[in-house]
This record gives C-alpha cells, sequence and structure tokens, in this order.
C-alpha cells in the first residue's frame, strides 16, 4: 500500500492483579460478573410512501457502561464510566497517565470486585465495580496532597479543576528518537487498516472505542477496547507496563478523534508517537508539538495527515 501523505500547516503561536482472596461481603464478589455486552429488545422501522413502518422486535447487543471506583489505599479518588473488562489494565493505566503511579512496580497488588447496586447507591439493576490498588505509600502521600489542594474549593469550570495553572497541560519534551520517522503514512495506514477487524466488542455492539500498539512495521500486538476512548487508551499503557513493554518502539493507534487527554496521556508515560482515525483539536495539535510527539490524524487508509512531526 502507498500511502499519501497529507501535511497540516503548522499550527498557530505492575505487577499482575494479587490472586489471594479478597474480604467477601454480601455487597461485594471477585472477579466482576458484569459482562461487557448486553442484549435489549428493540423495534426496528423503516420509513415507506405513509411514514415509518414497525418491522419487528428483536434483541440488540449493547455495549455496557457502568460505574468503575478506582480506590487507591482504601481511598477511593475517582469513579469512571467504562467497559467492564480488562480492569486490572485500566486500573495501572490510569494511575499512570494521571500521574498518581511512576512505574508499574509502584503498584503491590490489583483486586477487582462487583458492588451490588443498593449498597453503591446506584439505581436497581444497575451493579458497579471496585478497582482497589495498593500503592507505595509514597505515591500515596502524593494522592493526597493532591486531594487536599482541591478540596473546599470553586471550580473554574474546566476538568473539575481549581485554575488554569492545575489543568497541568506542561510537560518536559519528550526524549529524541532516531525511529520516529519511521512511523509513516504507509505504517501507519497499515496499522488503522487493522484495526477494525480486532475489534470484537464493537463488531458486536458499534458503540465501543479501541486502542492498539503497532511496532514500526504497522503490525498490532495489542487492542483493548472501552465505550471511552480514553479508557481504551489507559487499558493499552496498563496492558504495556504490566508485560514490560512500555518502553518499546511504536505507537498508539486510537478509534477517536485526537484530543488534548490522549495526547496528554501518551506523554506523561513517554509514547513518542499516535495516530488517530478522526481529526485532532487545535489543542491536541499544539500540545503535540510542544512535547515532540509524533501525532497523526485523519487516517483513513490510503491517506493520513501528518500534524506534528514528533522529535528525532
Amino acid at each position: 500500500m502507498n500511502a499519501t501523505t497529507e501535511h497540516a500547516p503548522a499550527p498557530a503561536p505492575v505487577p499482575a492483579p494479587d490472586a489471594g482472596p479478597g474480604a467477601a461481603d454480601a455487597a461485594c464478589a471477585a472477579p466482576p460478573a458484569i459482562a461487557a455486552l448486553r442484549t435489549h429488545a428493540v423495534a426496528r422501522h423503516r420509513l415507506g410512501e405513509g411514514g415509518a413502518v414497525s418491522i419487528q422486535a428483536e434483541p440488540q447487543v449493547l455495549a455496557s457502561e457502568v460505574p468503575i471506583a478506582l480506590v487507591f489505599n482504601g481511598i477511593s479518588h475517582a469513579v469512571m464510566m467504562g467497559t467492564p473488562s480488562d480492569l486490572e489494565d485500566f486500573a495501572l493505566g490510569f494511575a499512570l497517565t494521571e500521574g498518581i503511579l511512576d512505574s508499574a512496580a509502584d503498584c503491590y497488588g490489583i483486586e477487582v470486585r462487583t458492588v451490588a447496586a443498593q449498597a453503591a447507591g446506584l439505581p436497581a439493576g444497575m451493579d458497579g465495580i471496585e478497582v482497589q490498588l495498593d500503592v507505595a505509600s509514597r505515591c500515596f502521600a502524593r494522592l493526597k496532597d493532591r486531594r487536599r489542594s482541591m478540596s473546599g474549593r470553586t471550580g473554574c469550570g474546566v476538568c473539575g479543576v481549581d485554575s488554569f495553572a492545575a489543568l497541568d497541560l506542561s510537560f518536559d519534551p519528550l526524549p529524541a528518537h532516531d525511529w520516529i520517522a519511521r512511523v509513516d503514512a504507509d505504517t501507519v495506514c497499515a496499522a488503522i487498516a487493522a484495526l477494525p477487524p480486532l475489534q470484537l466488542l464493537n463488531a458486536e455492539a458499534g458503540a465501543v472505542h479501541a486502542a492498539g500498539w503497532a511496532g514500526l512495521d504497522g503490525q498490532l500486538t495489542d487492542v483493548l477496547e472501552d465505550v471511552g476512548r480514553h479508557n481504551a487508551l489507559d487499558k493499552l499503557v496498563g496492558r504495556l507496563s504490566r508485560t514490560g513493554r512500555l518502553g518499546e518502539a511504536g505507537f498508539v493507534v486510537l478509534s477517536s478523534r485526537g484530543s488534548h487527554e490522549l495526547v496528554r496521556k501518551c506523554a506523561k508515560v513517554g509514547i513518542a508517537a499516535l495516530a488517530t482515525i478522526s481529526a485532532p483539536t487545535a489543542m491536541g495539535v499544539q500540545m503535540a508539538e510542544l512535547i515532540g510527539l509524533r501525532f497523526w490524524g485523519l487516517c483513513r487508509p490510503p491517506k493520513a495527515v501528518l500534524y506534528a512531526p514528533g522529535r528525532t
């Protein structure tokens, strides 16, 4: 495949989960018993000359979207809505991309438990999931300091933080890589083209994002899925970290737009190249330029747009 490169104009100025038994009670059980996909009866319609006509009722597969509480050393830090699969990877990836942990070695164990709706204070039939991480005391102390600094303040309305400076948009530049130019249009398009057949949940439900890891040959080695694009990326980061491959040469492909939080998460863990199926945002491109991340967008084989060249 001979891909076409379209250059964008310059922008304006861990350890494995702990297998030991947890403390069981009536509200919790391990492993999670919430399926990633569910079926729901729907009535299909079609447009006819006289208006919409009901064809028949039939089951349709839907993606599950459940509340997932991330708990660090017994303290709940965040509740995310996501797909209940690969949750150990998700929790570790979130902790790394959000700067809670410095490396996978800072996590000593992960336990996943379902929480009954009544015990969680959720509507009937909407059970939640709790992911408990046992982390290094150094990281936990830093997390508590961050929580104290945000407690009781009036937010500016952006991302739930108390000031513009607290957005955490500044990073040290990524290191130069002599291989970065090999993440070219042909390589990116090969990886993007290989993604759909590996999106197993999305093939069933049609509402699930994917994050994939590709080597410099454009071959995908890992694909993680979630209803949230950032969750899918966190799952991928967690998988790479848990298997000791986070520092390898390669790039991320995403079935989404290239927004700033995805660039930020990649930069936080040293990922130097990113390709997205849809277009990026202006802030995403600006951030990629500032930190030296190679950023491809609108990757629709055989074309792709290079928005930021990366640091060589």
